[in-house]
């Protein structure tokens, strides 16, 4: 690539110190961020999530220098974004969520266009890397109206590529596809990571930060309501679901008896409690239910998801 990025000491892709930013709308303040602090390190897969309004756009829109901040101190790449505008501006490549591609243009005219627009020299642009990186090899010189909705997708975030950028914001990058074309997505994302590349995603799936990010921020409010590795956020939930097949469906004396556990749900022979495994173990389950001389066909766990944590983060 044309610029070769060293890591900064303390291998922070962003630093992110006390930032607050207030809108004033029809005379009222609107607080949209309060006092973010983030640490974010070179060369993770870091999840921003929040609900809508939560902050997470004008945090994106600071960092790309779009918006301005009240309060606060940012380092982008090691480079402070008040006394190192321009430097800094250039470590960062943003894939907005709207598909903004010029239908009348190839994807490699676009990225050379791109590339012109960021005084990228000719002989250091790497145009054919970023088609290859992205899978859009076969279409470089098709006209981009005649692109399928996935490979619009990977143009935008090959358009974010082409300056060298260590990092890359992917704002609600899988909004509105389907679930085969957004797991398609995720490889490409996944590759990009592998480059080296830090990679910083906005979303509203669950899923799709539970499967990519190594360390998660959830933002509710214009506050940090959580910032820890994927695990840790998981274990914040004290909640376990235990799902058990019997031979026959249990009778109502069995059911009162687990349900003193927790919720308990009957469908036929298959009953699914969700428990607190911090107060009850699932040996104790079991003995209730060999004490009732019922036959166990079957026997599966769930531990708590992100999206477990997310609302009860969010809703408290």
């Amino acid at each position: 690539m044309h610029k070769k990025w060293i890591k900064p000491k303390n291998n922070l892709a962003i630093e992110i110190q006390d930032l607050s930013k207030t809108y004033i709308n029809s005379q009222k303040k609107i607080h949209a961020l309060s006092n973010i602090n983030l640490n974010i390190k070179c060369g993770s897969f870091y999840g921003l999530l929040g609900p809508n309004g939560a902050g997470k756009s004008t945090i994106i829109n600071i960092l790309g220098g779009t918006t301005t901040k009240d309060t606060g101190k940012i380092k982008i790449w090691g480079l402070n974004i008040d006394t190192h505008r321009k430097q800094s501006k250039l470590a960062i490549g943003i894939v907005p969520q709207e598909l903004n591609i010029d239908a009348f243009f190839t994807p490699k005219d676009q990225l050379e266009l791109q590339a012109g627009l960021f005084n990228v020299p000719k002989k250091q642009r790497v145009t054919d890397y970023i088609l290859e990186l992205m899978e859009l090899t076969e279409k470089a010189n098709s006209y981009s109206r005649n692109l399928s909705g996935g490979m619009r997708r990977r143009l935008l975030v090959a358009k974010a590529m082409v300056h060298n950028p260590p990092i890359i914001i992917l704002d609600e990058p899988t909004a509105g596809v389907d679930i085969e074309l957004r797991k398609k997505l995720w490889d490409n994302f996944k590759k990009l990571n592998k480059e080296g590349i830090t990679i910083i995603l906005t979303t509203h799936y669950l899923e799709e930060a539970e499967t990519l990010c190594d360390e998660i921020a959830i933002i509710h409010k214009g506050e940090i309501v959580a910032n820890d590795n994927k695990k840790n956020l998981l274990k914040l939930i004290d909640k376990k679901i235990l799902i058990i097949k019997f031979e026959v469906s249990p009778n109502k004396t069995l059911i009162n008896a687990l349900s003193r556990f927790g919720e308990t749900k009957i469908l036929k022979k298959v009953c699914q409690i969700t428990f607190k495994p911090t107060k009850v173990s699932i040996d104790k389950i079991l003995k209730v239910t060999k004490n009732h001389g019922l036959t166990i066909l079957d026997l599966q766990t769930k531990d708590a998801n992100l999206e477990d944590v997310f609302i009860s983060l969010t809703q408290n």
